[in-house]
């Protein structure tokens, strides 16, 4: 999901993130919580369940960090946030950081001024439609009316879509995932037009999914990414390397199931002992624990364990890995070397 680069929200956003720098991690630890930012509802990713739990592929990043910092993974306040209030949640400092399917762009890097600390999800825009529609190509969407979030660069990606293909089309605002669902299912716009993964996701919880098909197109490059404040390198590395030791545990065959066993003792592999801190002093180097890897594994799994369980071809989202497969299987996913 998408924010579009409105230069006077940049700049607000931007001078807000400056007032809110350094020494999140100490913060965190004085609280003894971390407030982690998250969708408002997106299945999957992040959403209450009826006990209001939130559970989702981006909710067990936020608890894995909370399990590094705090050696608790419940020990978060997860705060809703749409597409135009994520930013300035976190610039401002009412969370430590974003989990929320946000894409990694240059000016929200380098003008907004946040660090993505590593990409969690490769995704792409793509378009939804009712069966019933008889469509089975976006550039056959000539006249249609279209679902789109307010205030995101999926508005620039699809007006860029549109007029390459010479078709007209005309939008539907909407402002939550929510609402978007509901106007859709109502007949109020033809397609529904987000990131392929949030159609699946948002898919998966109608009463009849098979009656609706994502189009093959897939439009735009979207990089979803957790992020934190620039000017705070000591909590974004926190944040960063909890993330890194999700996907270098799947590597190196690490589980929630096996971890605490590995860690018991050293292993043959000298990473998995650095990791998991039977050798060396990685936790100390930023200021947590030597079993920080192993409660952020702990927590959830690894990489592919909380892909599995939350969006997995298993579940109703039902995404297969592609490219989001560890880099030795013909995928993306890659940690730098814990050394």
């Amino acid at each position: 999901m998408n924010k579009t680069v409105f230069l006077g929200a940049l700049t607000v956003v931007g001078l807000a993130a400056g007032a809110a720098a350094a020494g999140t991690l100490d913060d965190v630890k004085a609280r003894g919580k971390l407030n982690c930012g998250v969708t408002t509802g997106l299945v999957g990713f992040a959403a209450p369940d009826a006990n209001g739990e939130w559970n989702g592929f981006d909710v067990a990043v936020c608890r894995a960090v909370a399990a590094a910092v705090l050696g608790d993974p419940k020990a978060v306040e997860f705060v809703p946030t749409t597409g135009k209030t994520r930013f300035t949640a976190l610039a401002s400092g009412e969370i430590d950081m974003l989990a929320r399917n946000t894409t990694w762009t240059f000016s929200r890097d380098v003008d907004l001024k946040f660090s993505f600390v590593g990409v969690n999800y490769y995704d792409g825009q793509g378009f939804m439609v009712p069966k019933s529609l008889g469509v089975s190509s976006a550039k056959e969407l000539d006249g249609a009316t279209v679902c789109i979030q307010t205030g995101t660069t999926t508005e620039l990606n699809l007006a860029d879509f549109f007029r390459a293909n010479n078709i007209s089309y005309e939008p539907v605002p909407i402002e939550t995932n929510a609402e978007g669902q509901q106007q859709f299912l109502a007949g109020a716009c033809d397609t529904y037009t987000t990131d392929a993964s949030g159609l699946a996701a948002t898919r998966a919880t109608f009463e009849n999914p098979s009656d609706y098909v994502i189009l093959p197109e897939i439009i735009s490059k979207e990089p979803l990414a957790p992020l934190v404040r620039h000017g705070d390198d000591e909590w974004g590395d926190v944040v960063r390397w909890t993330l890194n030791a999700l996907i270098s545990a799947e590597e190196l065959g690490i589980t929630s199931a096996n971890v605490k066993e590995m860690a018991s003792a050293k292993t043959d592999n000298p990473e998995i002992n650095r990791m998991l801190g039977t050798e060396g002093n990685l936790g100390e180097m930023m200021g947590l624990s030597a079993d920080w890897a192993v409660n952020a594994i702990a927590a959830n799994g690894n990489y592919g364990e909380i892909f599995a369980k939350n969006i997995g071809e298993n579940t109703p989202v039902g995404l297969a890995r592609g490219l989001n497969a560890q880099w030795k299987d013909g995928g993306l996913i890659y940690s730098p070397p814990f050394r």
